[in-house]
């Protein structure tokens, strides 16, 4: 066996998991540049740049459903691969990875029929109004055709950072955004092509990266290798995969409902001022989250490894880790919002009348970010040690039992301003989710710990 592919659980642990989050950090973060530099570009579009925006951020609740498929199968499979390269099965490690790969192809197919199908239908749910269904259809017809590339780049990438390569996992993120970042300002403006412009800015540097996530996976230069006599579904392999993943689908596919949720409530109480600021305030979490998700994909593959191999002290030493970086960042983060929100409502819109409106808005329903490193840290090294049931748990309970009820009750309650107590559903939710979390996690963390090495 190659020595190279243990340096997982032979590095020391905080040197490893900075240089492994490090990417995937940076990773995240250009990885929002996909999802809000359309919108910033948009946003500041002459004449109906405020509508034009609302219309694009009603097709979030796509783009989420998209990104939640590719988590299904990568988000549990990579996990599930690391723990067989720590228990040195490298062929069940192969025919995770492969058989994912399978699974993502067969599920783009299935969405891309659904949304050139359905999708006005689908839009109006969720939350368009017959001033900006046009935009967002716009944009819609033209991103259903990449799907199939967020899928590779967004499912498979995840396999990439699980065999410990952080910085090509960051690579084929980066080559992806920067090509999208080119591209829009000369498709929107350059060409004249507004919305649609962006949509097609997106799905070529989608393309970019997904042809870059697998001359690698089927290169030489991996551990693990998609191979074609491994890719054949078998029930042993992949249902383990897609339970595991199933906690982050739903915590990334609800984040789909929440939007239909808000959209709808908010077109009630605020009309299409409302659901612009609900974009923005969509965005700017985005900001806080996907880098706190970074920091845990970098941790999962010690943790993944670590916990395969029998490793215990590793293993709690990565976690401790994880948590302390979480905290900080989230707390900076929280820090910032509270005290320089116009800073981050203005980067994506010129619209006086929906910045003075999102800027109150922005600090309510952002109000408990400050706690959102412990609810990540605990939420990924359950996904890390495989523990399928608790991951699933605090992410159901957090969407589904607390947030869409809460903001349904809550304008029933504080009928002053109405839309404001939508949107304080957010913070109140947070609150009492971290809270579960977090004893949950100390409950199963320390039984998982007896278990490791036994």
């Amino acid at each position: 066996m190659d020595s190279s592919k243990d340096f997982l659980g032979r590095e020391p642990v905080g040197k490893l998991l900075f240089r492994m989050a490090l990417p995937t950090v940076a990773a995240q973060l250009v990885n929002m540049l996909y999802n809000i530099v359309d919108r910033i570009y948009i946003g500041h579009m002459p004449g109906d740049g405020a509508l034009a925006l609302t219309g694009v951020g009603v097709c979030m609740p796509v783009i989420l459903i998209v990104s939640a498929f590719a988590a299904l199968v990568g988000a549990g499979g990579a996990p599930r691969a690391s723990i067989y390269m720590g228990k040195k099965d490298y062929v069940s490690a192969e025919k995770t990875l492969s058989q994912s790969f399978t699974m993502q192809i067969a599920i783009s197919i299935m969405l891309t029929l659904v949304l050139l199908v359905f999708g006005e239908d689908l839009l109006y749910v969720f939350g368009a109004s017959g001033n900006t269904i046009g935009y967002a259809m716009d944009y819609l017809r033209i991103y259903a055709l990449g799907t199939i590339f967020v899928e590779i780049t967004l499912g498979m990438n995840y396999f990439i950072t699980a065999q410990g390569f952080a910085k090509t996992g960051m690579l084929s993120v980066v080559i992806g955004a920067a090509a999208n970042i080119i591209l829009d300002p000369v498709f929107i403006y350059g060409f004249g092509m507004g919305v649609e412009g962006a949509a097609l800015a997106t799905i070529i540097s989608q393309g970019l990266s997904a042809a870059w996530v697998l001359a690698f996976l089927f290169g030489r230069k991996t551990f693990l290798r998609i191979k074609a006599s491994y890719m054949k579904l078998e029930r042993a392999i992949i249902l383990p995969s897609l339970a595991l993943g199933f906690a982050t689908f739903v915590m990334q596919a609800s984040e789909s409902v929440i939007n239909i949720c808000f959209n709808s409530s908010l077109l009630r109480y605020g009309g299409d001022i409302a659901v612009g600021a609900m974009t923005i305030l969509s965005s700017v979490m985005q900001f806080a989250m996907l880098p706190l998700q970074g920091l845990g994909q970098g941790a999962q593959p010690v943790i993944s490894y670590n916990y395969g191999a029998g490793n215990r002290e590793r293993v709690k030493k990565a976690y401790f880790c994880l948590l302390t970086t979480s905290l900080i960042y989230s707390s900076l983060l929280w820090l910032l919002v509270q005290t320089l929100p116009g800073a981050f409502v203005s980067m994506f819109t010129s619209d006086e009348a929906l910045k003075v409106f999102t800027v109150p808005a922005l600090r309510l329903y952002m109000g408990v970010t400050i706690l959102f490193g412990a609810q990540i840290a605990c939420q990924m090294t359950f996904t890390a040690l495989g523990n399928a049931r608790s991951s699933t748990m605090v992410a159901v309970l957090r969407k589904f039992i607390l947030l869409i009820p809460l903001m349904y009750i809550l304008p029933h309650l504080i009928t002053g301003n109405q839309t404001m107590a939508v949107f304080l559903a957010e913070p109140i939710a947070d609150f009492l989710s971290v809270a579960f979390t977090v004893v949950l996690f100390q409950h199963e963390f320390r039984k998982t710990l007896r278990k490791i090495g036994q």
